[in-house]
């Protein structure tokens, strides 16, 4: 694995989408760029809404991507456009960057990378930038456009101080830094972004962040589909009420199995710290928690708690409003999505007869807890599950005939 994030050299007369992206720079800015900087998309194979839990995650980069071109100057600006028309232009003195998190824009995403990567290397100062991004990416469809533009713009921050720091370092700064913007994630979107490498998906391991190739079966190919229906993260708290569930959860379970909870984040920290088996866990989540929501009242009895404490300590910004948590339903997806990464990956180590159908039985189990425990589907992507998991049969059958 290279120390530093790979300096490609490109054919640039046979990139169209480069020589095009040089041409609308130059007709923005009227120079031509220093540089440009790449970083893909990803779609996760298995391994939904567990990565901030701690747990291994198991996705593959897309060819879809965040593209930018770049100038450097003395102005102390930086300067962001879109070829995007629907993404405004935007200005801002790189002394003063502020990102607001009641506003999610797209130049926001940008700015936590600039932020995240200037606080890393302690920079006092940033040079002027000029950039032109170009984004192919479809928004708010699952693929990490958002972690895309982030990760990217650590790249130009990076390159336009000429500083150099190692891929996975840099993965774990934009994980962070995404949470300027208010998403608590876990940190398996921006960590592809910079280990994936072509013709493997990677298995994600966390603390410490580590990535392994998986060789999938010969003859598998995996269809990406968009359902055309958007969720922006960042812009509602869906996602972080999700995040502080999981919270509440390990903590709940931790103080019944009389650990010291206050400083347990995390359900995966969690099992490691009981030493049982992701059996056992789920066996401990059947046993503590009833499938009702839980109310903050009973929350704080629970863990023995004021109102207060559990506002300031446990929820987080966005999810303050929040009255009742469903906390089985979450620990139980947590638990059972965990297993499922480790047995899709022993199948495609020992790739027997029949892989590819059994990947696809363990992808449909992972739809079907992200449903009906995570709540995080639609009914425009539960019907292309089911029309795809339709034709995936039908042809299995006909290959088999």
């Amino acid at each position: 694995m290279a120390v530093n994030p790979p300096k490609t050299k490109v054919l640039f007369s046979a990139n169209q989408r480069l020589q095009k992206l040089k041409e609308a720079f130059i007709g923005k800015y009227e120079e031509s760029p220093l540089f440009y900087a790449c970083a893909p998309g990803r779609v996760n194979l298995i391994g939904e809404h567990i990565d901030y839990c701690g747990y291994a995650v198991l996705p593959m980069a897309i060819e879809q991507n965040i593209l930018a071109a770049v100038s450097v100057n003395n102005s102390q600006t930086i300067q962001l456009a879109n070829t995007n028309p629907k993404y405004k232009d935007f200005s801002v003195s790189a002394s003063e960057l502020t990102i607001d998190r009641e506003n999610p824009q797209w130049h926001y995403y940008f700015l936590c990378g600039v932020k995240g990567v200037q606080d890393q290397l302690s920079l006092s100062s940033l040079p002027g930038i000029r950039c032109l991004v170009d984004g192919t990416i479809p928004a708010s469809s699952g693929l990490s456009s958002s972690s895309a533009l982030v990760c990217c713009a650590g790249l130009v921050t990076m390159e336009s101080n000429q500083k150099a720091i190692s891929k996975i370092l840099l993965a774990e700064t934009c994980a962070k830094c995404e949470r300027y913007i208010g998403t608590e994630g876990g940190g398996m979107d921006q960590s592809i972004s910079f280990l994936a490498e072509e013709g493997t998906a990677k298995l994600i391991e966390f603390n410490p962040l580590r990535a392994t190739d998986v060789k999938l079966p010969d003859g598998a190919v995996f269809v990406i589909a968009n359902s055309c229906v958007e969720m922006n993260k960042a812009a509602s708290s869906h996602f972080n009420i999700r995040v502080v569930e999981c919270r509440i959860a390990t903590k709940i379970l931790a103080k019944t199995r009389g650990l010291e909870w206050s400083g347990l984040q995390k359900l995966g920290v969690l099992q490691i710290e009981l030493g049982l088996s992701l059996d056992k866990m789920l066996d401990v989540v059947e046993k503590v928690f009833h499938p009702e929501p839980y109310s903050r009242e009973e929350i704080c009895k629970l863990l023995e708690i004021t109102t207060e404490q559990l506002c300031n300590n446990i929820l987080s910004a966005n999810t303050q409003h929040v009255t009742h948590f469903k906390l089985y339903q979450r620990a139980r997806h947590v638990y059972s999505e965990a297993a499922r990464v480790l047995q899709f990956k022993a199948v495609c180590d020992s790739s027997p007869d029949g892989a590819v159908l059994q990947l696809g039985n363990l992808m449909n189990q992972s739809h079907a807890s992200c449903r009906d425990l995570y709540e995080c589907s639609c009914l425009e992507l539960d019907q292309l599950v089911d029309i795809l998991c339709s034709l995936m049969l039908t042809c299995f059958h006909l290959e088999n005939q």
